[in-house]
């Protein structure tokens, strides 16, 4: 007789139990974890749904619509996604990568908002900077950028993902500048001027108190030799192919979060054991076993402040001008602007809703009645157990 495998678990599974090993967590972290586990849960409620044709039942419970949450971000991203199809030029894309030294983790863990706040303006300021030198682009360019603060094991590792249209509006927005075939700017130049935007940025946040967590000037000024001894790492990948490969990396970075429920492959009542990829070791999957207050401790770093936008656009795509600039860029290039995708009925259900019936495989899962919340079914996180 074949034996089913178990099921294996879920990041909601790992908060369910090990989140009341943790009572000391701050309000925003706690929130977090009490999204995710009970997202698509009875306690949220949601609607039952019925075969059209067999008659099958089965309940589809509301999301907890947390941007950490694995199970709601893929919706998320696709919703996203298709609207950014229309921003698109037909032009080569440049994909940038802006890192910060391993000498401000602890910094940024404490003042989150702040210093990944300043890292979104160095870098803006840093390609627009670059980008508009005449003996660089001599371009305004537009970009987006996207924050990442993880590694592959869960450890602190903040840097911003960047896509670039390659080229941009002359200075005097009478022409479109395309860059060199395969090249946009060079790496050393944009590392040495990130490196001093980003310094200037913090040193101004310290003296003016905006930074927790440093006792005085001289551990400021520690912090910072250690920053400057190190290499500021920026790369730039292959440029893209087209428009389609573009949509398919915002597809995947976008809405990434630290860890999805497919790299968490096993849980007992002490660890978790998660999958990553082993970059120094020549890209091999490799697995990791963390005691259980540790994987949900790493994984919380990455948690941002409520509010903080993740993603964001910069110089032509700047959301106040984007529509105006990107007209102007199509007339420049003599393309057609792209047809407005017809806009959903807001009163229909999401497809999701309406997929096939998973028993007779012929009809079709419709909505036929609400499920409310139940609220006795609300674990109990975050007791103390000692």
């Amino acid at each position: 007789m074949t034996r089913i495998p178990a099921p294996t678990p879920e990041l909601a599974d790992v908060v369910r139990r090990f989140s009341p090993l943790m009572p000391e967590l701050p309000g925003e972290q706690r929130r977090v974890l009490s999204d995710i586990a009970v997202c698509r849960t009875a306690a949220l409620g949601g609607h039952m749904e019925t075969c059209d044709h067999c008659s099958h039942q089965r309940p589809a419970y509301n999301s907890c619509r947390n941007r950490h949450c694995p199970k709601c971000q893929a919706s998320a991203c696709a919703d996203w996604t298709d609207k950014q199809a229309k921003d698109l030029l037909p032009v080569p894309y440049f994909h940038v990568v802006f890192t910060l030294p391993n000498a401000f983790n602890s910094l940024a863990l404490g003042n989150k908002r702040v210093v990944y706040g300043l890292l979104f303006k160095a870098v803006a300021r840093t390609l627009m900077q670059v980008a508009a030198d005449p003996k660089r682009l001599g371009a305004q360019v537009g970009f987006l950028a996207v924050l990442h603060t993880w590694g592959q094991n869960l450890s602190l590792h903040p840097h911003l993902h960047c896509v670039i249209p390659g080229g941009g509006l002359s200075l005097d927005g009478t022409q479109w500048v395309g860059c060199r075939p395969g090249f946009f700017l060079p790496v050393r130049v944009l590392s040495a001027v990130f490196r001093g935007k980003f310094i200037g940025l913090l040193r101004n946040a310290f003296h003016t108190g905006k930074l927790r967590g440093l006792a005085d000037a001289a551990a400021f000024e520690t912090m910072f030799d250690s920053a400057v001894a190190t290499d500021w790492v920026v790369y730039a990948k292959a440029p893209f192919g087209g428009p389609e490969q573009v949509l398919k990396y915002l597809a995947r970075y976008t809405h990434r979060i630290a860890i999805s429920n497919r790299r968490i492959v096993a849980m007992d009542q002490r660890t978790v054991t998660f999958e990553y990829k082993d970059y120094a070791g020549g890209n091999r999957r490799r697995t990791m076993k963390l005691p259980g207050t540790e994987f949900l401790r790493r994984f919380l770093m990455h948690s941002v402040p409520r509010g903080f936008m993740r993603i964001r656009h910069f110089g032509l795509l700047a959301n106040r001008s984007k529509a105006d600039n990107l007209e102007r860029c199509r007339q420049l290039l003599g393309v057609a602007s792209p047809s407005e995708a017809k806009s959903a009925d807001p009163g229909s259900e999401p497809i999701e809703h309406h997929d096939r019936c998973p028993v007779c495989g012929r009809g079709r899962m419709v909505p036929a009645g609400l499920l409310q919340p139940r609220h006795d079914q609300l674990p109990d996180l975050f007791n103390d157990t000692s």
